[in-house]
């Protein structure tokens, strides 16, 4: 499988380089974005890339973003590919990692919803006994279900800054109350499907991030990447046990493998084994196999 750092598109003005898009201005309503081989880890960028990476995210949001179209607007158009990027080879190189979306007004919040008490959350759940403001029960164990999913979410950090998680007061002084009490809303509601979904399909959704921006009319749309294995913790459900952090089909794979090496998590990021490369690729591609009932041959 051909692996894909970095774009430079012909033709095309390229407006954002971030962790992993490359986004390119269309025209004034509309933009590409490349989803690349690139991984990030503790916020820094990895030097080398994860072959098929991109192309398995593009496809697993886009299925999502199908599926939740009954409850709120999202990014797509129907302009396809070869309108906007005119050469083939280009096209070629690109594969299924881009995309034509609409131009919206990303929102500054990071809406993070938490079925599972993990990562962050475990570690403030650790001090105080809450996340995000929102008490919990005592005695919880790593990993262990929440009686019900939590909206906890975060601000949008320049890239190589962390994000904060904050609470919902925070959010709403933001966006204001209303808009902060729909993203709240929405968040918990595609969460709650794609749970019920995902688990049928044997895959646990510990956590995810949703991004949503505005149209020019005020209206709420789902854009970026929607329940992919980046956004996202997605746990084996044959393999989950409360107590212990679950093997995943996400980047927490890599993750655990650079904390191992004592990585002080600052750049340059060290390089990775080759073993390490291909066995995050094949859980990338697990994942999108699971989810969409859909296989892409290496």
């Amino acid at each position: 499988m051909t692996a894909l750092y970095q774009s430079d598109l012909s033709g095309l003005e390229l407006i954002n380089r971030g962790k992993v898009r490359d986004i390119y201005a269309v025209d004034d309503e509309h933009l590409l974005i490349v989803t690349t081989d690139r991984l990030s880890a503790f916020d820094v960028i990895l030097p080398q890339p994860i072959p098929g990476k991109g192309e398995v995210l593009t496809r697993v949001s886009n299925f999502w973003f199908k599926r939740t179209e009954p409850l709120v607007p999202n990014q797509l158009t129907d302009i396809p590919l070869e309108a906007v990027v005119t050469d083939a080879k280009e096209r070629k190189m690109l594969g299924d990692r881009a995309i034509v979306v609409r131009r919206l007004q990303p929102l500054p919040v990071e809406a993070i919803v938490r079925g599972y008490i993990i990562g962050s959350g475990w570690k403030d759940y650790q001090k105080t006994g809450q996340v995000c403001g929102i008490p919990l029960p005592q005695g919880l164990q790593l990993a262990d279900r929440l009686p019900e999913p939590i909206f906890t979410p975060s601000t949008k950090a320049e890239q190589g800054e962390h994000d904060q998680n904050v609470d919902f007061g925070h959010i709403a002084g933001l966006i204001g109350q209303e808009l902060a009490e729909q993203v709240r809303d929405l968040s918990l509601r595609i969460y709650g499907e794609a749970a019920e979904y995902a688990l049928s399909r044997g895959i646990i959704i510990a956590d995810t991030k949703f991004e949503f921006g505005l149209d020019e009319a005020g209206r709420l749309h789902l854009i970026d990447e929607v329940l992919t294995p980046d956004s996202s913790r997605f746990w084996p459900a044959d393999q989950y046990r409360p107590g212990s952090s679950p093997p995943s089909f996400d980047k927490q794979f890599v993750r655990d493998y650079l904390e191992s090496i004592g990585w002080n998590k600052r750049p340059p990021a060290p390089e990775l084994p080759r073993e390490i490369i291909d066995k995050t690729a094949e859980k990338y591609r697990e994942a999108e196999r699971r989810l969409t009932g859909q296989h892409q041959a290496p």
